[in-house]
């Protein structure tokens, strides 16, 4: 498995690709991969003949550094999992790569960035937008591929490559879980054995609230209620945001009428999980 850091190598690559009249597929992805992001890259590559999977913490969409100098790594497994996937090489670039000295260029958005995980992280989705906004230029995939656990980070990159005609086909894929329902995750690692049992409360509550629209309860705010008692039974859980939202617009609703999201960030002791589940289908 062939592991690039600079931006002028894969650009090259991709470019050699091109001209021989490959399609490209791109997956981006923070690292220390799991099955996840293994699902991703194998529809990337089942549907291009070329795919590069981008290993890049991004520093830009951190609001705690401690959390970014934790964040879990291991470059020799991920390359493992790349080869075994079907992927052809890793865009592993450092930040200074990334972000030159002198670098004063930034990507935002307006709307889709105000509630959920947009609302608890001031400025994350700034460094999310400007990273793949950068991350498309280098690499020019024909498509790229996202996990819809991070469903506001998906419905963002989609809006901006619209809006700024980046001709980059965004393609959602669905959340995989573990055996017991727990959201496939990098920082599950983080998590001890004690705390990735506990962490089970959040796919728990989306369950029963499900099961609630479904037997015909549509008020938000007492869906909400009921979630955040269900979270709240477990100790070293504390809710950063629970939220049902418009799956289009991500604007909060009062009523379930068809189709709704509910959204998540939970914190299990120190380590914060996010999840969602689409309700009233």
């Amino acid at each position: 498995m062939e592991v690039l850091r600079s931006i002028s190598e894969i650009k090259e690559k991709v470019q050699q690709w091109k001209n021989s009249g490959f399609s490209v597929g791109f997956v981006p992805t923070m690292g220390y991969l799991h099955a996840g992001h293994k699902s991703l890259i194998e529809k990337a590559a089942s549907e291009n003949d070329k795919v590069v999977v981008s290993v890049f913490v991004n520093p830009k969409q951190f609001d705690n550094e401690n959390d970014l100098e934790t964040y879990p790594s291991n470059l020799q497994r991920d390359k493992r999992l790349v080869a075994d996937a079907g992927g052809d090489i890793i865009f592993a670039p450092t930040a200074a790569e990334m972000y030159p000295a002198g670098f004063a260029t930034l990507v935002d958005i307006e709307g889709l960035d105000q509630e959920l995980c947009g609302a608890t992280r001031p400025g994350h989705f700034r460094g999310v937008c400007t990273v793949v906004t950068k991350l498309f230029l280098i690499v020019s995939p024909d498509r790229a591929y996202f996990g819809e656990k991070d469903f506001q980070q998906l419905a963002i990159i989609k809006r901006f490559t619209k809006d700024l005609n980046i001709p980059v086909e965004v393609i959602g894929c669905p959340i995989v879980r573990e055996e017991d329902g727990l959201a496939m995750s990098s920082r599950n690692a983080k998590l001890s054995e004690e705390e990735r049992r506990k962490a089970l409360i959040i796919i728990e509550a989306l369950n029963i609230i499900k099961e609630m629209v479904y037997q015909g309860t549509s008020d938000v705010e007492e869906l909400k209620k009921e979630a955040a008692r269900k979270i709240s039974t477990m100790d070293i859980a504390k809710i950063d945001y629970f939220e049902i939202v418009d799956p289009n617009t991500l604007e909060k609703i009062d009523v379930v009428k068809e189709k709704a999201l509910a959204a998540t960030a939970v914190f299990i002791g120190k380590t914060r999980l996010i999840d969602n589940m689409i309700i009233g289908e």
